[in-house]
């Protein structure tokens, strides 16, 4: 099977060092979907190319950092730090799921959708912005203080209202395919008509989990039942949120809607985020994203 012919130019951001890199990682994240389609490969196969991918990734970063230096890039800074974002959170945090589920077929492909979808995005958007063509997604990059409390903030939320202990794995979640999920939008204005959207990621089977132990009884479908009870669950997270950060008496909920994961990607790839989180729960992966206007 000719790896070469599956490479999509729509990736080419016309430099031929960073090209040739990007035309070579998603050749080795095609190698690790038929590795981890193969049950005779095994485990040590699996585990060999992933960190075959990390390193060769890591590499890469500095590279097109190197570039971006030469050139004087105006969002280099910005730039690193997602580099680094993935580099020092998301790597480790995933390497971390794996080592921990023995590598499991789910921890697998949490690795590889994650992977593949950043790539993606960061190469159609951050990269591209480097030659110019478009602009950095990445207007203000929210490091500091107020991330840091939204991510206590969110870390509480989520242990009081799903018991569970969470990891952070993305301070610049891009919209990666992180496994079948159910997607919230809600949406709040003030009284002088200001906007803010949140979305919410949540994997089926954090849900699932959640659902089943309210009920006190095993669940194994998200049917209409479950996926309302996620909905209210978002709705929580999100009061709970505007009580710790003082939000709550400036906005008031609008509506609240469950949206399909092409409406979704469509609006993450058009705006601009103020904050976008993927965090771990151990029983499967949320993101959290808001958008102000």
């Amino acid at each position: 099977m000719s790896k070469e012919a599956e490479w999509n130019k729509q990736f080419n951001i016309g430099i031929d060092s960073i090209d040739n890199a990007h035309r070579k990682l998603f050749s080795i994240v095609r190698r690790l979907v038929h590795l981890s389609r193969d049950e005779n490969n095994g485990q040590w196969a699996c585990a060999e190319g992933i960190k075959y991918f990390k390193n060769y990734a890591i590499e890469h970063f500095a590279d097109e950092e190197a570039y971006m230096q030469s050139i004087g890039y105006k969002d280099y800074e910005i730039h690193k730090r997602l580099h680094d974002d993935m580099r020092f959170k998301t790597l480790p945090a995933l390497e971390k799921e794996l080592m921990e589920s023995n590598y499991s077929q789910e921890s697998i492909q949490h690795f590889l959708g994650i992977c593949l979808g950043w790539l993606t995005a960061h190469i159609l958007i951050e990269d591209r912005a480097i030659t110019g063509k478009i602009s950095n997604r990445w207007k203000t990059d929210n490091a500091g203080a107020d991330m840091d409390a939204l991510e206590n903030a969110l870390t509480v939320t989520i242990q009081e209202i799903f018991r569970l202990q969470t990891e952070i794995v993305s301070e610049h979640y891009s919209g990666e395919d992180f496994g079948t999920s159910l997607i919230i939008r809600l949406t709040y204005r003030s009284a002088i008509k200001k906007r803010v959207q949140i979305f919410m990621v949540l994997e089926n089977s954090l849900v699932l989990r959640a659902v089943s132990a309210m009920l006190g009884m095993p669940l194994t479908k998200m049917d209409k039942l479950v996926m309302n009870a996620g909905r209210e669950l978002s709705l929580r997270i999100a009061e709970q949120l505007g009580i710790y950060c003082d939000l709550s008496s400036q906005y008031q909920l609008e509506n609240s809607h469950i949206i399909a994961v092409e409406q979704f990607r469509k609006i993450f790839y058009r705006e601009i985020f103020d904050y976008s989180l993927l965090l771990n729960t151990m029983h499967g992966y949320f993101a959290f994203c808001v958008k102000a206007e």
